[in-house]
């Protein structure tokens, strides 16, 4: 019987969807929902006219590029070079190595992340002064040019072992006469990688493609939050999630909040369709 899981589905994903509504009422606790006065698109207009917007969106939309530039092609070239590797044991090891990162929350990451890179011997500023290349320590998370470069290769070492899981599955499935025929052409394994691994999972990619550009302004809540503390990163890592999370939520300024929730899922959707599109040219698409 479906019905369980269709009622389930319906009180905790459609009935909530109510609450969009507060994006159009200035909500108030003491006067509740049905009381809070109507108000139209003010919350949105004061999102758009705040001095805030240029910045947030500016770092929402560079921090998910990064994300996606160097983030989405790193399983994939993991997943490669594992695929290449013969030896069982030395697969396995390295397997559960970069898998682990994923299991950890993001405090505890980025503990490790800030115990890495702490003034106080801190792994990095060690190494840098052993080598002279650094006479004093460096406040690594009080430096705002260097936050983006934290961030992004932080959330690659998190996520790149698991992500990595279905493109290894991906190449399992691939024909292996096809790499004898290239073999016996004289293609060797560089060759092999880009005429027959990647075209092959090609599919697979573009479907994750698509996603990753539909959650394109999904730049981060938690790592952002706990790695960026110091008030002196706000103006590189406040996002469209810590902005809501600080101004809307702190604040109690629940409509704003929700306003720019809305904003930001009605985006989502329309990239979700436009990369749907142009990945349906080339015969793989989500629908």
């Amino acid at each position: 019987m479906v019905w369980p899981g269709i009622v389930l589905i319906f009180i905790f994903h459609y009935i909530p969807m109510y609450g969009i509504l507060t994006a159009f009422k200035d909500y108030n606790i003491l006067k509740g929902f049905a009381a809070s006065p109507w108000v139209g698109f003010k919350h949105f207009e004061a999102f758009f006219s705040s001095p805030d917007f240029g910045r947030v969106m500016r770092n929402t939309i560079v921090i998910a590029l990064l994300k996606l530039l160097v983030g989405f092609p790193a399983p994939i070239v993991l997943a490669l070079m594992l695929s290449e590797v013969r030896h069982g044991l030395f697969k396995r090891i390295v397997q559960s190595v970069t898998y682990l990162p994923y299991f950890l929350s993001w405090v505890i990451v980025s503990g490790i992340v800030i115990s890495v890179l702490s003034v106080d011997n801190g792994t990095v500023n060690m190494v840098l002064q052993g080598a002279g290349l650094a006479d004093e320590p460096i406040n690594f998370l009080s430096v705002p040019e260097y936050f983006w470069a934290i961030l992004i290769s932080s959330n690659v070492w998190k996520d790149v072992g698991f992500g990595s899981i279905v493109f290894l599955a991906a190449i399992a499935g691939i024909d292996p006469h096809l790499y004898e025929a290239a073999e016996m052409d004289g293609a060797g394994k560089l060759k092999q990688a880009f005429l027959i691994t990647l075209p092959s999972i090609m599919p697979v990619v573009v479907i994750f493609l698509i996603l990753a550009i539909g959650n394109l302004l999904n730049a981060g809540f938690e790592d952002i939050l706990l790695l960026a503390k110091n008030p002196l990163l706000w103006r590189v890592s406040d996002v469209l999630d810590t902005y809501v999370y600080r101004i809307g939520i702190e604040n109690m300024r629940y409509s704003f909040a929700t306003a720019i929730g809305l904003f930001k899922a009605v985006v989502s959707v329309m990239l979700l369709a436009i990369a749907n599109q142009l990945a349906r040219r080339s015969g793989n698409s989500l629908w």
